[in-house]
C-alpha cells in the first residue's frame, strides 16, 4: 500500500467514525429531519419507518465503513458502504433548497457542496484497485483462459478419437490379414 493511500483513507475515515458515533450515541437530534425522507422511502425500499432506527443503522454503517476503511480492509467495499451513508445524510442535512434566508441558503449548499467533495473522493476510493487488475478484468481474463482451455481440449479430443480410429483400423487391416 502505498503512503498516500496509508495516510488519506484514516483521514477520511476519521470524520465517518465520529459522525457515526454520534447517530449511534443521540439519534434524536437527526431523526425530526429524516422523518420526512422515511415517510417517503420507507414503504418503497421496505424499511421500517422509525427515523431513530434509520439514524442509528446510518451511523452503524458509518462507523463500520470508516473503521474499515482507516484499517485498509476491504476499502473499496468500506468507500462503497461510507458513499451509500453520505448520499441520504447530505440530502436530509444540508437542504439547501428549502432555506429562506439567503445567507442560510448559502451555507447550507457550502456545506451540501463540501459533502458532495467527499462522495467523490470515496467514489473514487471505490474504484480503486491500487495498481492491481478489477474484477471485472480478472472475470474476463479468467473467462478467456477458460474459453482457451475448452478449445484447446476440443481440439485434443479430435486428434484422439481419430488417432484412435487409425488404430482401430490397423487392428482391423491386421486381424484381417491374419484370417486370410
Amino acid at each position: 500500500m502505498s503512503l498516500i493511500r496509508r495516510v488519506a483513507r484514516p483521514m477520511i475515515a476519521a470524520s465517518f467514525i465520529a459522525s457515526g458515533l454520534d447517530q449511534l450515541r443521540h439519534p434524536g437530534k437527526a431523526a425530526p429531519k429524516v422523518a420526512p425522507l422515511a415517510d417517503q422511502a420507507a414503504p418503497t425500499l421496505h424499511l421500517p419507518n422509525d427515523p431513530e432506527l434509520l439514524v442509528r443503522a446510518n451511523g452503524a454503517a458509518q462507523v463500520a465503513g470508516g473503521v474499515m476503511l482507516g484499517l485498509g480492509r476491504m476499502p473499496r467495499t468500506a468507500a462503497t458502504v461510507l458513499a451509500a451513508s453520505t448520499v441520504p445524510s447530505t440530502y436530509v442535512s444540508h437542504p439547501f433548497w428549502a432555506a429562506k434566508d439567503p445567507a442560510q441558503r448559502r451555507e447550507e449548499r457550502k456545506a451540501f457542496m463540501k459533502s458532495l467533495a467527499v462522495l467523490g473522493g470515496l467514489l473514487l476510493a471505490a474504484v480503486d484497485t491500487e495498481g492491481r487488475p478489477g474484477v471485472a478484468y480478472r472475470v474476463h481474463m479468467l473467462s478467456d483462459r477458460a474459453e482457451r482451455a475448452a478449445k484447446t481440449t476440443r481440439r485434443e479430443a479430435r486428434y484422439a478419437a481419430k488417432a484412435a480410429r487409425r488404430e482401430a483400423k490397423l487392428r482391423a487391416t491386421q486381424a484381417h490379414d491374419a484370417l486370410t
